[in-house]
C-alpha cells in the first residue's frame, strides 16, 4: 500500500464528524473537494451510512486516494473523481451537499473565488456546504499559533493563507448561501456551514 497518513486528519476526524452528523443528516450525495489523503473520506462515509461520499482530487492526489478507498472504502463512498476547481463546469451534480477540509489557506484567492462559483453551480436546494479549516476574523488570528502558521504559509506561496472569514462569506453570499453555523474547532479551527435556502 502507497497512501499516505495525515496526522491531522487522524486528530481531526471526530469532531468534525460530530458536526457533519447533524450538518448533513438530511442530506444525501456529500461532494468532497479536496479529498487528499482519503482519510476523512473514509471516516465519515463508514460512519454516516446514509450518505454517498464523493471524493474528489486534483489528478496528482488520485492514485493514492483511490488506493485508500480501495482497500478500506465502505460501499457508500464512491470512487474518487478529478476535479480541479478552476475547470468549469465540475464535472459532478447535483449534489446537495459539499465538504471541504483544509483547502482555503492552502489554494490561491482566485481557486477560492471558483470553489464558490463551483459549489453555487452544483449545489442545489436546500443544500449546505461544509467548510473546516483556520480562518481571520476582521483580520484577526484567533491564535499565536495561527499568525505563525500564516506567516509559513505565505512565505512558501504568497498567494495562499488564512482566509478573512468575511471575505469568504462574501463568496458564499453571491452565491445564494446564508451562514447556519460557526463552529469552533481544536487546535484553532472552525467549521463554517452554510446553507442554500429552497
Amino acid at each position: 500500500m502507497t497512501y499516505s497518513i495525515s496526522e491531522a486528519c487522524e486528530r481531526n476526524k471526530e469532531p468534525i464528524l460530530r458536526v457533519l452528523a447533524s450538518a448533513l443528516a438530511r442530506s444525501h450525495l456529500v461532494l468532497e473537494i479536496g479529498s487528499g489523503t482519503g482519510q476523512h473520506a473514509v471516516h465519515f462515509a463508514t460512519h454516516l451510512p446514509h450518505l454517498t461520499w464523493q471524493p474528489s482530487d486534483r489528478a496528482d492526489y488520485l492514485p493514492g486516494l483511490r488506493e485508500r478507498i480501495a482497500h478500506n472504502g465502505p460501499s457508500n463512498l464512491a470512487p474518487a473523481i478529478e476535479l480541479d476547481v478552476h475547470n468549469m463546469p465540475w464535472p459532478v451534480g447535483p449534489v446537495d451537499a459539499l465538504f471541504t477540509a483544509n483547502t482555503l489557506h492552502i489554494m490561491e484567492w482566485s481557486a477560492v473565488e471558483d470553489l464558490f462559483r463551483g459549489v453555487g453551480s452544483v449545489l442545489s436546494a436546500p443544500g449546505v456546504l461544509c467548510v473546516y479549516g483556520p480562518f481571520r476574523y476582521g483580520g484577526r488570528y484567533t491564535s499565536a499559533s495561527n499568525a505563525e502558521f500564516d506567516r509559513y504559509l505565505q512565505a512558501r506561496d504568497p498567494q495562499s493563507g488564512i482566509r478573512n472569514f468575511e471575505d469568504v462569506n462574501i463568496l458564499a453570499v453571491e452565491q445564494g448561501l446564508h451562514l447556519l453555523g460557526d463552529h469552533a474547532m481544536p487546535a484553532n479551527n472552525q467549521m463554517l456551514v452554510w446553507q442554500k435556502p429552497s
